[in-house]
């Protein structure tokens, strides 16, 4: 009889995580923008390369405190591998615990190989993932003007691309569901593809070898920030090696020049991945600050 009452304590405990839990296909169609390659995916240590066929994961928080708000989480990886769980699903389960759904977003990474033009692939994904969000809002018990996008490392520049192009789609879109995140949470972000500041792994994956200037300024987002561009969150380290400080500084100048609200944190320490510091308490408390101080977040 114990053993049948912790059996159904454990089976109630469990069922809810599993339910709040789905991965679905990213298109529910034919992927745009694709070729007939086959799929080569792999993952080992959660590092996944080889991405043709994209998905989203969908993290719901307890009812109880679920609060309407949704962020859509882009892993980093140089446009080369995705770190699914320390830059996704750990993540998500940390925004599920402020009461906000996290949708993390497995994207194909650039290949000549699987995709006809790989420079808009990624772009595509975040698209989609942002209009499937919005259009499964009342079923996910989301609020479709409170959908955010964040992104870490190239991720981050995924995030900022879908944050300052918005306003070309580049997927089907017959509902005409707005594709404009609400606001953007960029951590240790690449956002220019320029010389001085660009990071050329990134670049050189998602764009090829010998770019054109024009496609380089296209994806360099510090380049198109508008007076709609929607706010950010920013935080950076001083000694980061991998992707300079100045990216997050020239994106937020360029956000602050237009009016748009926005913080950028910048710690001395952390270098890129924020590894060891800062912690994972310190600079997520301080974007959970800046989500309540804009009416993200409900204020405590």
């Amino acid at each position: 009889m114990r053993s049948l009452l912790f059996a159904l304590i454990l089976l109630s405990t469990v069922l809810p995580a599993a339910r709040a839990q789905k991965e679905i296909p990213l298109y529910p169609g034919k992927i745009p923008n694709a070729t007939n390659a086959p799929d080569q995916e792999t993952i080992k240590d959660f590092i996944v390369r080889n991405v043709s066929k994209p998905t989203i994961k969908v993290f719901l928080p307890d009812p109880a405190i679920a609060n309407g708000t949704a962020v859509i989480v882009c892993p980093g990886g140089g446009y080369g591998v995705l770190v699914i769980d320390r830059e996704g699903y750990q993540v998500a389960k940390e925004l599920n615990k402020i009461g906000v759904a996290a949708i993390v977003l497995k994207y194909r990474l650039p290949s000549d190989e699987i995709m006809k033009d790989k420079s808009i692939g990624p772009l595509q994904d975040a698209q989609q993932a942002i209009k499937t969000v919005r259009e499964n809002a009342a079923e996910w018990k989301v609020d479709p003007k409170k959908v955010g996008i964040m992104g870490f490392s190239a991720g981050g520049h995924l995030a900022a691309t879908a944050g300052t192009h918005y306003d070309s789609s580049f997927i089907d879109n017959p509902k005409k569901t707005s594709l404009r995140p609400d606001f953007m949470i960029l951590v240790y972000p690449v956002i220019s593809f320029l010389e001085k500041i660009g990071h050329k792994g990134s670049a050189a994956n998602l764009l090829g070898q010998s770019p054109t200037m024009e496609k380089v300024r296209y994806f360099s987002n510090e380049l198109q920030v508008t007076s709609t561009t929607p706010p950010a969150y920013l935080t950076h380290a001083g000694d980061d090696t991998v992707v300079p400080i100045s990216n997050s500084i020239q994106f937020y100048e360029a956000l602050n020049t237009k009016g748009i609200p926005s913080d950028l944190h910048i710690y001395s320490k952390g270098e890129h991945g924020y590894l060891q510091v800062p912690t994972f308490e310190e600079w997520f408390g301080r974007c959970k600050h800046w989500m309540q101080t804009n009416g993200i977040l409900p204020q405590k």
